[in-house]
């Protein structure tokens, strides 16, 4: 586990060494703030005390901000032979793979600690529904969790860091749309397949203040895959 830390801890002051963490960060917090609080979804305008909106966005917001921030995480290591270098060393794929998933979900953390003042104001300002910000917060972390294990395996596959954003943003694609497109295009229980992998039904459940032991357990699924193909990415590539 300490080997873990210490891989997750050199990625994260890698992430702000390069400034590729501040970006992103500015990024994300002003193309969400900007839609929750001036335009479309303005909760001054709807007249709710309600993070639903924020959610909404950040939904979508994260959707590219995660792709941007896992690109680098292997495809660069390949690319420059440092993970060769690596995994010399009395490290496994599997402290590798864990290491990194964590330093780039921490950074997400990082970001949504930082829309904590939007709970604030609208606390001082409202009655805001203290259950519904936790379940969204959870389900925001829920599907980071997802996309960074998904970006992940997208970096460790290619040494381009283009390629793995795209490969990144197209498989996320199907979970986060294409699924729940299909779900409703189609009837019976092939139907409710596609509507179970839709990413969208699960996130929904949740935000709305319902924690359901199905909600959790795709979210899991999804990081455990993700985790799992990329780890069998890096033990092919030494084999080879």
């Amino acid at each position: 586990m300490r080997t873990i830390w210490i891989i997750a801890n050199k990625e994260l002051g890698s992430f702000f060494d390069s400034l590729i963490a501040y970006i992103l960060l500015t990024l994300f917090l002003g193309f969400s703030g900007f839609f929750t609080w001036m335009y479309g979804n303005d909760i001054f305008l709807v007249g709710q005390t309600t993070l639903r909106g924020f959610f909404n966005i950040a939904y979508w917001s994260l959707f590219f901000f995660i792709p941007a921030l896992t690109m680098r995480l292997l495809a660069e290591e390949r690319k420059t032979g440092t993970i060769e270098l690596l995994l010399t060393k009395a490290v496994t794929d599997r402290q590798v793979v864990i290491g990194k998933f964590l330093a780039a979900l921490l950074l997400v953390v990082v970001a949504l600690v930082f829309t904590l003042p939007y709970v604030i104001t609208l606390a001082n300002i409202g009655n805001l529904d203290q259950g519904e910000v936790i379940c969204g917060y959870l389900g925001l972390l829920l599907i980071s969790a997802s996309y960074v294990s998904i970006g992940l395996y997208a970096s460790s596959i290619t040494n381009n860091q283009i390629v793995a954003f795209l490969t990144a943003l197209f498989i996320g694609l199907f979970f986060h749309i294409i699924f729940g497109v299909l779900a409703g295009n189609v009837q019976g229980i092939v139907g409710e397949i596609f509507n179970q992998l839709s990413l969208s039904t699960h996130f929904e459940s949740i935000s709305r203040g319902v924690v359901d032991t199905r909600d959790l357990i795709y979210f899991i699924s999804i990081v455990c895959v993700g985790l799992l193909l990329s780890e069998s990415s890096l033990t092919k590539r030494n084999l080879s």
